[in-house]
């Protein structure tokens, strides 16, 4: 895959990020949910509002993954305020990484994975943390893989439905 790109989005790209992270997401997470729970979900999620307040907001980020200017994934963090839940300035959060279902296996994820620390070595952070769903399993081996462990657990709202994720972290510095 030498034809592999990460490349920053920006709010030209919004029809395409919103393709993206719909077929994504749904690829991912449609097998152990209500269709009405998706639904509302994809319609939310992806809005086009709520794309266009996160690809103006100057504490998140969002990257594609391209092969051959195909959009085949992407990865979306956060840091300070942005973050979902620990809003701490000395971390970096990977709230998304998706990738077609076609193209998992063939390193995209780490990839974006790889962009995703570079960034947070750069900023400095002492450490980087995500959710992920206790009922993805691969998601939690990729992350385990690459030195996160699990330290909590907090509820996902998907349409109706309540989940838990696993809170994961991986420590880029000592603290102390």
């Amino acid at each position: 895959m030498e034809n592999l790109n990460i490349k920053k989005v920006t709010i030209a790209d919004l029809d395409q990020l919103q393709q993206i992270g719909k077929q994504t997401f749904f690829e991912t997470f449609a097998f152990g949910n209500t269709e009405e729970n998706m639904k509302a979900y994809l319609e939310e999620g992806f809005s086009v509002a709520k794309l266009t307040t996160e690809l103006s907001d100057n504490n998140a980020e969002i990257y594609f993954a391209t092969l051959d200017n195909e959009v085949i994934g992407y990865l979306k963090i956060n840091f300070g305020q942005s973050q979902t839940e620990l809003k701490d300035d000395k971390a970096l959060e990977i709230e998304r990484i998706y990738v077609l279902k076609n193209f998992q296996g063939k390193s995209v994820g780490q990839l974006l994975y790889d962009k995703a620390i570079q960034i947070a070595q750069h900023k400095n952070a002492d450490y980087v943390w995500l959710g992920v769903w206790e009922e993805n399993p691969r998601a939690i081996k990729f992350y385990k893989k690459n030195g996160f462990f699990e330290f909590d657990k907090h509820v996902f709202k998907l349409g109706n439905a309540e989940q838990t994720d696993l809170m994961m972290k991986l420590k880029l510095r000592n603290s102390e």
